[in-house]
């Protein structure tokens, strides 16, 4: 770890690459600035949130990622995937790499640059491609495997999310290179608005309230209709709010769903500002996370972890083995459910809304949950390889 003074080695650089890059990115970037000499991010998109990256980081702009489509996914991953080879080969020759899983195939490219590198594996390839019906027969898969093999045993260093993931990976990478890292919450608060002063409560209506809040994509996958099933079973109890804030493709057809069957109890809407989401998020007397059948079980949703910064207690809709149930085991605050077991849900809902008290440890439990995942863990990467 660098010392307190910040003392640079001279000609220290690292070129970060993240087609995608949020605020977990730019707080991994802002870590970099404060102990390499320079520090360039190649990037297609760049969310901030709050916390601005450093002026001190270098962006290089690459074709931004796409997700309304397949193709569109695909077409915009080639795309960048050749930006990152042509700013790694022309504009920034020197320097460490280090690589996100986001083109998918962009770390494939250290076969060919032949300088050091490392990865951050948030989708394990090629074992992802399942969800598009290429399995471990398929020549591509064992293609993208071998290399895996013979790219992993050169890296620096594989950093991944989970413990889960870690084992995963021991396919591929020696165990003494694999370093877990867990992802960390956009909100800088710890202590959550009190809902009786909270203005999203005032400006919709959740005065007294039982509040069941969705916030995230609402697509085809997301199981949030799971949630307008659920306000239809309770539409008769005037304690429950139902509240789905997000956009996707889902959500015309689950908006004329709750109009044609009258559920006055929810209420959806769009995205909410950045300054909005931490009163949005504090608002919530249970939050819901959402993991589809199809989707990898061994992260967890990175929503979470601003969730418990609010201090809600969790509804998760989810296998028991995900690693998301096991974190929400291990902190007890909250509860999982296989997606059909609506009753189970149900009971759960009103268990809490009848027992303020136990409501009441479960938003503390996640706010010391919250503690264990904060942007510190950028720190993490710096250690590893300074």
């Amino acid at each position: 770890m660098p010392s307190e003074h910040n003392s640079k080695p001279d000609g220290r650089s690292i070129v970060l690459v993240n087609q995608s890059s949020g605020y977990l990115t730019v707080d991994i970037a802002n870590a970099f600035a404060a102990a390499y000499d320079r520090v360039t991010l190649v990037a297609g998109d760049l969310r901030e949130n709050g916390r601005p990256l450093d002026p001190r980081v270098r962006v290089r702009r690459i074709a931004a990622y796409d997700r309304r489509s397949k193709t569109r996914r695909l077409l915009t991953w080639l795309r960048g995937t050749l930006g990152i080879l042509w700013i790694l080969l022309v504009r920034e020759r020197r320097g460490e790499v280090l690589y996100f899983t986001n083109p998918p195939m962009a770390y494939l490219l250290a076969e060919v640059m032949r300088r050091p590198f490392s990865v951050v594996v948030y989708d394990i390839y090629p074992e992802a491609l399942a969800s598009v019906g290429i399995r471990t027969g398929n020549p591509l898969y064992r293609w993208w495997a071998a290399r895996n093999r013979q790219l992993f045993r050169r890296a620096r260093c594989v950093f991944t999310l989970s413990e889960s993931m870690r084992m995963l990976l021991e396919r591929y990478a020696a165990p003494e290179k694999i370093r877990v890292v867990h992802n960390w919450a956009a909100l800088e608060t710890r202590t959550p608005l009190p809902k009786a002063d909270n203005p999203f409560v005032r400006e919709h209506g959740l005065e007294g309230r039982f509040t069941v809040l969705y916030s995230g994509n609402i697509g085809f996958t997301h199981s949030v209709e799971q949630l307008v099933a659920l306000a239809a079973r309770m539409s008769g109890d005037d304690r429950f709010r139902f509240v789905i804030v997000g956009e996707g493709g889902r959500k015309a057809a689950l908006q004329e769903q709750a109009r044609r069957e009258g559920l006055h109890n929810c209420l959806f809407l769009t995205w909410q500002p950045a300054a909005t989401l931490p009163h949005s998020l504090a608002a919530a007397d249970v939050a819901v996370v959402t993991l589809s059948d199809g989707a990898s079980g061994v992260s967890v949703p990175s929503k979470t972890y601003n969730l418990m910064a609010a201090g809600a207690p969790l509804l998760c809709i989810a296998s028991p083995e995900t690693e998301l149930c096991r974190l929400v085991e291990t902190y007890d605050n909250g509860r999982c459910f296989r997606r059909d077991d609506l009753q189970g849900m149900q009971d759960y809902l009103e268990e809490l809304a009848s027992d303020p008290a136990r409501c009441a440890e479960l938003r503390r439990n996640s706010l010391h949950a919250s503690r264990d995942f904060t942007p510190e863990n950028a720190r993490i990467y710096v250690s590893s390889l300074y």
